[in-house]
């Protein structure tokens, strides 16, 4: 549509979208936007919108990729990309127009409400740091490409492995990471018992066996889930640059982790809060039409697929629905929701992440509106396995949030530091019913090994068989457990 705007435009649309902010008791950080063409959007896109990143080639790569998609006209670009920071950063497309800059900047609203209250983001880097440690990070890993001593090939190659593992990490922020000498000290509370004042009446208690008979040095002693960093702080075969590099790998995975747990959530609390701002702005019928036609190509349903805005939005106006009824946005919406629900919704916008938002709010009949349903390959088709009806929707339920945020993935922990000893690492994958690729694993391994500088194994189930993989300088090889 070309440029439609001018800066004085953007200004005066974003002072009456704040007072909206405002008027809806919504609680963001300051928030600012810039403008940039397709070529920055597409290099934001690359570096995850930070305005200050290192450099890896799978940066550019990501770049490259996404450009020629875009040219080819396979893929489209985003209207806009907001950052957890504080203050929050928004980039909005040059090319778009008028009712889309309004349109985004009412939805980069919602975003920076969210990031700001949902408990998992508090619980991550803190967002008025986040910049200048990016920026800390990038000067750190400069500083080793730039040293002779180290170069470029060395530090790739310790990213690499180290993307490859980021993920793997504990995921529940509310847990927290005990040090070797807090599991230790956990363990022998276990084997001892809490001290019982009334120990003269009541049956003596039996110490716990298992704690009493462990191996106070095994190293962890509880399973380790955060596997990047157990490498970095055990490994003993690293430089100190290395493990700099591990630890600035895993503090970012850590930063963008909150945002993939809360992906449906998070999209469907910034169209609801879009939505109404629109709607109550006084927008010209021009723009106001286009308005319609934009937010419903954004909140549309996906043919095979679950677009998170959608979802997201829907399970929102059950929850308004069941406090004020007669919600339907097929029918006409009220301007806004009252007082009342607003604080039933920001309790739950704060508390919850996808896996809990869809169990608990997911139910048959907004299931069956939404047509969810589940397939699975058989032979060389794909054939629908179970529907949201009476009887199914809940494995329907159930399959979707295992494939929500990090659920998608496989959970590996660290069970032996010096598997054997003789340095080995052994670890775990914890099964949930879903096989491991066997092509992946080894890959996985290839990464591990790359960092641990010794063997390393994996156990996990293959076929309702206990089989452990492992890679050391021979190779990859499996080895089929009988008897534990």
């Amino acid at each position: 549509m070309g440029m439609s705007w001018t800066m004085r435009d953007l200004e005066e649309w974003d002072a009456r979208i704040r007072d909206k902010v405002a008027e809806y008791e919504l609680d963001c950080y300051d928030q600012e936007f810039e403008i940039c063409d397709r070529d920055q959007m597409i290099g934001f896109m690359a570096y995850h919108g930070m305005p200050s990143h290192y450099p890896h080639w799978s940066f550019g790569k990501s770049y490259e990729r996404q450009r020629t998609l875009n040219d080819l006209g396979v893929a489209g670009l985003p209207y806009e990309m907001v950052i957890n920071s504080s203050p929050s950063i928004a980039y909005l497309m040059r090319d778009n127009s008028l009712c889309l800059q309004i349109l985004t900047m009412a939805h980069v609203y919602g975003h920076n409400d969210f990031f700001k209250n949902n408990f998992y983001f508090a619980r991550g880097t803190r967002a008025e740091l986040i910049l200048g440690q990016v920026k800390m990070h990038a000067d750190r890993v400069r500083s080793y490409v730039e040293d002779p001593s180290i170069g470029l090939e060395a530090v790739e190659k310790v990213l690499d492995a180290a993307h490859a593992l980021s993920f793997n990490i504990g995921r529940n922020p509310a847990v927290p990471r005990l040090s070797p000498a807090e599991q230790r000290a956990r363990a022998l509370d276990r084997a001892t018992g809490t001290p019982d004042p009334y120990a003269a009446i009541h049956a003596r208690k039996r110490p716990d066996e298992a704690a009493t008979n462990a191996d106070l040095e095994r190293l962890p002693l509880d399973p380790d889930p955060d596997l990047l960093l157990f490498i970095r702080d055990h490994g003993a075969y690293l430089a100190d640059w290395q493990r700099d590099l591990i630890g600035i790998v895993d503090e970012e995975a850590r930063y963008f982790l909150p945002q993939m747990e809360t992906k449906i959530m998070n999209e469907g609390w910034a169209s609801f809060w879009h939505r109404a701002i629109m709607n109550t702005l006084g927008l010209p019928p021009d723009i106001h039409m286009e308005f319609l036609v934009r937010h419903n190509q954004v909140v549309r349903r996906i043919p095979g697929d679950v677009n998170p805005y959608c979802l997201g939005l829907a399970i929102w106006d059950r929850l308004v629905a069941e406090e004020e009824g007669a919600w339907d946005p097929r029918r006409g919406l009220p301007a806004a929701p009252a007082a009342a629900t607003r604080q039933k919704l920001f309790q739950i916008r704060e508390s919850e992440r996808d896996a809990s938002f869809l169990r608990r709010f997911l139910d048959e009949e907004l299931m069956r509106d939404q047509d969810l349903f589940a397939y699975e390959p058989r032979g060389n088709d794909l054939v629908v396995a179970k529907v949201s009806n009476e009887t199914g929707w809940r494995e329907v339920r159930d399959r979707l949030i295992r494939q929500t945020g990090t659920n998608a993935m496989p959970m590996i922990r660290v069970l032996d530091g010096d598997y054997g000893r003789s340095r080995g690492l052994l670890l775990e994958h914890v099964h949930d019913g879903r096989d491991l690729q066997l092509g992946y694993a080894e890959k996985t391994l290839d990464h591990v090994y790359t960092l641990w500088g010794r063997e390393v194994h994996l156990k996990t189930t293959v076929n309702r068989e206990t089989v452990i993989l492992s890679r050391g300088t021979d190779g990859f090889r499996t080895r089929v457990v009988r008897d534990e």
